[in-house]
């Protein structure tokens, strides 16, 4: 059985450089090599049922308007923060793309609830003779 996972169209992707935060110097100051990524999903030309469980996501990379957003700040080069970016964007969809199964409810067996009910009265026997006797 083969899976097919939706790809992203590159034009439906927008790129924003800007300057990364943390360590790195006067570099950091001076060099936009981190990276935005917004992707609108109702305009995408994504598949209905995925684009509905996208934007049914519990992720705060998805916001109210239905667009992700996604920063990229982990490399020095702003290229690979594009491609790594891009990638996340690539996992995410791909995670929403595959149906989960549906779990049936299962029963438990006859012998297991008969097994269970006469240890519970086993012990149940094994208390009451614990108890004080009577005179």
């Amino acid at each position: 059985m083969t899976i097919h996972v939706p790809i992203v169209q590159e034009n439906e992707i927008e790129f924003t450089a800007i300057r990364a935060q943390g360590a790195g110097g006067q570099n950091v100051n001076k060099v936009s090599s981190a990276v935005h990524l917004r992707f609108d999903i109702r305009a995408s030309s994504l598949p209905e049922p995925v684009k509905e469980r996208l934007l049914g996501l519990k992720d705060q990379r998805v916001t109210k308007d239905g667009e992700v957003i996604i920063k990229a700040q982990t490399h020095r080069s702003q290229e690979k923060n594009k491609e790594e970016a891009l990638q996340r964007l690539q996992d995410l969809v791909a995670s929403v793309s595959i149906l989960p199964r549906v779990r049936r409810p299962t029963k438990p067996t006859r012998s297991s609830q008969r097994k269970r009910l006469d240890t519970k009265n086993l012990r149940g026997q094994i208390k009451a003779l614990r108890g004080k006797t009577p005179l």
